[in-house]
């Protein structure tokens, strides 16, 4: 009875559009923690909360491209051009067949090699900045509707790629694993996040911290959960994403969880989140 009530209340959810397009780079130099899960069911979950959403693969593997539907082999135009030729944005971007208002730049294998090739560059770190902001004026000069968010989906380095997105963000969202080493690597990233607001991009900050793949039958889970909570208590949100083969599974069919299997706790979980984070910017 309480699932369904949970059901029928995120439906008639009314999401209310931010002040002006958040950026959000989805990052965590540790591998495995749900960084692409989130950055796609995140962008569904908003975009079918009626938000006007884009999703940037910045990931030489492509995961976030298969998980939205949309082809991302070698001839395809994709973020790699952007960022390597000044393609504009526009040529990239199409549309995703997941739901209405949410938008995709793909990526390719082409991207393994841009990191090398972007180091002898001018302007080097703003490149996907400069794309994203020419993008927003294609769409106003086209009479389409802003972008209410966009989700850069980073490789699990600090490389030039995961610093074009941290240049391009205006905030940071940092998937956390509830297991053993979770805050391992955190402060890293966290020095890491801050040279860059020193240096390079002074409006950054790390506005989100989620909790992915929590099993709540571990004290385990539960432990690492109020210890992450404690360090960042204004940070964590209080939605936790379970861990879930049905998020797992979603991929493999080129669908996001939220498409997959609506009814599923993981479904529910993210368009939960998605709701949480959209009144977060709102409220602040």
């Amino acid at each position: 009875m309480e699932e369904n009530q949970r059901r029928e209340r995120l439906q008639n959810l009314n999401v209310k559009s931010p002040e002006r397009t958040r950026i959000f780079t989805i990052s965590n130099q540790k591998g495995g923690v749900g960084k692409t899960s989130t950055s796609v069911n995140l962008a569904v979950a908003l975009a079918k909360h009626g938000q006007n959403v884009l999703v940037i693969d910045n990931d030489p593997q492509g995961n976030a491209s298969t998980a939205l539907g949309v082809p991302h082999t070698t001839e395809v135009d994709s973020t790699y051009d952007v960022l390597v030729d000044e393609m504009p944005l526009n040529d990239v971007v199409v549309a995703s067949p997941e739901t209405d208002r949410l938008f995709v730049a793909p990526a390719t294998i082409d991207l393994a090699g841009a990191e090398i090739e972007l180091v002898s560059m001018v302007a080097r770190e703003q490149r996907l900045s400069r794309a994203i902001a020419q993008y927003q004026k294609d769409r106003e000069a086209a009479g389409l509707e802003r972008l209410d968010y966009v989700f850069i989906d980073c490789p699990p380095s600090l490389g030039l790629l995961t610093i074009n997105a941290f240049v391009a963000a205006t905030e940071v969202l940092i998937p956390i694993q509830c297991e053993y080493y979770a805050l391992e690597g955190l402060s890293q990233l966290l020095n890491n996040i801050t040279m860059i607001q020193k240096h390079l991009n002074p409006e950054l900050e790390v506005s989100t911290i989620m909790m992915t793949m929590y099993d709540g039958r571990t004290n385990l889970a539960s432990q690492v959960a109020e210890e992450v909570r404690s360090h960042f208590p204004e940070k964590v949100l209080q939605t936790m994403i379970p861990r879930s083969v049905r998020i797992s599974e979603a991929p493999s069919y080129q669908q996001s969880v939220i498409t997959y299997d609506p009814q599923s706790t993981g479904a529910l979980a993210y368009l939960e989140a998605a709701a949480e984070i959209a009144e977060r910017g709102a409220s602040s």
